[in-house]
């Protein structure tokens, strides 16, 4: 389906944007726009790269005129731009809001003024049940896609769809860098909570999830890969056995905006959702506004359900855990001295 197309990256410079563009580069697409506000990493990628069908946009997504440059022509988005760092979103929630909802609504508007004929908005599981603000923020972000996408209908030129994963593993900000570099630092683990339990997925597992919404997906469908997840300790443990260290584990607690375990697609969700083997397909609500429906309709089958979270799917041992982590580029070079392709920090 990419045969000749172009393709726009937004956040294209993050870990996501280079696993994608690992993946499309030697294939017969036609040319892949990488659009952030990050200059120097736009430079390195340039650079490292050298490839004639990578072309390159500076712009912000909250300028929807940038925005508005750099989709001329575009076949296909994967909209990636956010802000995703809890403890930051904590504090400057605001502009959370002006990245992850506004920022996507001007990537939704200029989509669909150009054309566009499918955009794919990755969501984390932080947007199920929302604590903190990065997970409100973005989901508000699902809300307004989802909105826009049922508004177009089916028959539409412009087809949006949104994706919602677990913790990708050593991606940018996630935990795994941080403890192998402790490791090699000789420094303790910096733990939290060791009971606490997280998604495991690689980057290319984000990948495919996007790409099945790609293909699979109509206006207003939420896609969310089956994953397995693993507690802290275990994690913790499995990479401490790949370097063969001694290295001690410190708890030191929760930290702000953090949960016990992260809820993939809600009760509710799952009242409407549909099975497709690896991937759970929700379909937008198509309920009208006449609010006297709440009020003498219901669903009893809902308060029978059960949420799909971390602490209910497939539970990783260490084992297991040391399995995937040899997936991983840097992981795979630290080990076993491989020369991979490594994702920039």
């Amino acid at each position: 389906m990419f045969k000749n197309k172009t393709l726009l990256i937004t956040g294209g410079t993050g870990s996501f944007g280079n696993a994608v563009l690992n993946r499309f580069l030697d294939t017969d697409i036609n040319e892949i726009r990488i659009f952030s506000r990050d200059e120097k990493k736009q430079d390195e990628m340039r650079h490292r790269l050298k490839s004639p069908k990578v072309k390159f946009y500076i712009g912000d997504v909250r300028d929807k005129r940038s925005v508005d440059g750099a989709m001329l022509g575009v076949d296909y988005i994967f909209h990636a731009a956010a802000l995703k760092q809890v403890p930051s979103c904590e504090f400057f929630p605001t502009q959370a809001v002006r990245t992850n909802v506004f920022g996507t609504e001007n990537v939704l508007d200029s989509a669909v003024q150009h054309g566009v004929k499918n955009m794919v908005v990755l969501s984390t599981d932080k947007a199920a049940y929302p604590i903190n603000a990065m997970g409100m923020s973005k989901a508000l972000m699902e809300k307004v896609a989802v909105a826009k996408g049922r508004a177009l209908g089916k028959d539409a030129a412009t087809t949006i769809c949104c994706t919602r994963y677990g913790n990708v593993m050593a991606s940018r900000g996630s935990v795994i860098p941080l403890w192998v570099n402790q490791i090699k630092e000789g420094k303790d683990i910096t733990l939290t909570d060791p009971n606490m339990t997280r998604f495991m997925m690689t980057l290319e597992d984000a990948v495919d999830l996007v790409l099945y919404a790609f293909q699979h997906g109509v206006n207003g469908d939420l896609f969310v890969q089956k994953a397995p997840a693993a507690t802290l300790d275990v994690l913790a443990q499995a990479l401490i056995g790949l370097y063969k260290t001694d290295t001690k584990i410190k708890i030191i607690g929760t930290r702000h905006g953090e949960k016990l375990y992260e809820t993939l697609v809600t009760r509710e969700e799952m009242a409407k959702h549909k099975d497709m083997g690896n991937y759970f397909r929700i379909p937008a609500d198509i309920r009208d506004l006449n609010y006297d429906k709440f009020f003498v309709e219901g669903r009893e089958e809902i308060s029978k359900l059960e949420d799909y979270h971390s602490h209910n799917t497939r539970r990783l041992d260490v084992e297991g855990m040391q399995d995937l982590l040899m997936k991983l580029p840097m992981i795979r070079k630290d080990i076993l001295g491989e020369e991979v392709v490594q994702y920039p920090d």
